[in-house]
């Protein structure tokens, strides 16, 4: 097999590189690289520059405003970004709610909605997790009762991934409760500035607020917002889902933070010995890049099947659980190479007078942040099972 690229595909990585060096704001290159909080308008703006340059959709068909890459196009670009420091793209519009809106929306909701992701206009949110509905996501119990041509919404999502930015939200709702429940579930797109829809953030062990919970109270959502038939809703969160757990591997990121730890174990420490040098280190980093370069040949398996327009299958959860498993044993490694220097939370960060490296300040938080990776979207133990089943049969 051929790994190299074409003259024309290396053509094409000096053209992102460019157009990196010239539209990546300094500041928010740092930030990135540095493992500090991204904010909201770092992420718009990057957004923004990118839908200018007509790049909006990266993973997107030309039909319906994307740039038609093929996969390897898609691959270089990501990786290029994630190197270069780039903010990372919403997920929850480009790589979810789009293209579910794409495959099984209708003409008007793909001209309303779609343009708005691409220019930055809407900031989606996942609207699936609730109080006792994780990973078995057939168990939903937010219900949508049909009231003439609307329906009106109560119940209680949680988890929701930065929902106090965001202005509309994709939810899995009940709408037939006497169905089995697989079979009674619809999928709904919901205004946030809708009255009845209500933000309380939950606050992390590092002091930031990343997740929230979305309350829902007699919430009216037009039939219009619906996507699909009615109780269709798990078909079209299956489909979602295999994108999330492709997006969820973070394979760019992954390879620019195993050059960075590679940097930090390879200065010299007190001892006057790199931490790189001790055999038993050396070789858990060598591991790690081993599963990393396998990781990156299933994902272009997957992006390939993408192009061909087939939803990701079991390969998305082979994906998801070893591209998870890597971003934990780098956040591990890089904690045993920084050591005490690492600070657990935003006010030790902001008060504490270290003598360690500044780079040193956030890893902890990450290393926190990154536990929940095996987790969400559909749980490790979940994906395993879902292999188990339709790869192997059992």
């Amino acid at each position: 097999m051929d790994l190299s690229f074409s003259p024309e595909e290396l053509a094409f990585r000096d053209e992102v590189r460019a157009f990196l060096a010239s539209a990546l704001p300094a500041e928010t290159r740092r930030r990135v690289l540095e493992s500090q909080e991204v904010s909201k308008e770092d992420t718009l703006r990057w957004q923004q520059a990118l839908y200018k340059r007509g790049w909006g959709g990266p993973n997107w068909p030309t039909e319906f405003g994307g740039t038609g890459w093929d996969p390897v196009r898609q691959y270089i670009f990501e990786e290029e970004s994630a190197a270069a420091g780039a903010p990372r793209l919403l997920p929850f519009g480009l790589k979810m709610v789009g293209p579910v809106i794409m495959r099984f929306g209708n003409a008007a909701q793909q001209r309303r909605f779609l343009p708005r992701i691409l220019s930055g206009e809407d900031w989606w949110a996942q609207g699936y997790s609730e109080p006792g509905s994780g990973s078995d996501l057939a168990s939903v119990k937010t219900r949508a009762e049909r009231r003439g041509d609307h329906y009106l919404v109560n119940g209680q999502k949680t988890w929701i991934t930065l929902a106090q930015y965001a202005n509309w939200i994709f939810c899995l709702v009940r709408t037939n409760p006497a169905a089995k429940p697989q079979a009674g579930i619809s999928f709904l797109l919901i205004d946030m500035r809708t009255p009845g829809v209500t933000v309380r953030p939950i606050t992390l062990l590092d002091g930031s607020q990343e997740v929230n919970e979305v309350w829902l109270e007699d919430v009216e959502v037009p039939l219009d917002n619906r996507v699909g038939e009615e109780n269709g809703g798990w078909t079209y969160a299956k489909f979602l889902l295999g994108h999330e757990r492709t997006n969820i591997a973070g394979i760019g990121a992954s390879k620019r933070e195993l050059s960075r730890l590679k940097r930090i174990a390879s200065e010299e420490r007190k001892d006057g010995r790199p931490l790189l040098e001790d055999p038993g280190f050396a070789a858990r980093v060598a591991q790690v890049e081993c599963d990393l370069m396998a990781l990156e040949i299933t994902n272009l398996r997957v992006l390939s099947a993408e192009v061909e327009r087939r939803a990701p299958g079991s390969e998305a959860s082979l994906l998801k659980i070893k591209g998870t498993e890597i971003q934990q044993a780098l956040s591990e490694l890089m904690m045993q190479a920084v050591g005490p220097w690492a600070l657990p939370s935003r006010r030790d960060r902001s008060t504490a007078s270290a003598a360690g490296p500044g780079y040193a300040g956030p890893l902890a938080a990450t290393y926190l942040n990154l536990r929940k990776t095996s987790i969400y979207g559909g749980s490790n133990e979940i994906q395993k099972n879902i292999i188990a089943q339709t790869i192997l049969g059992l």
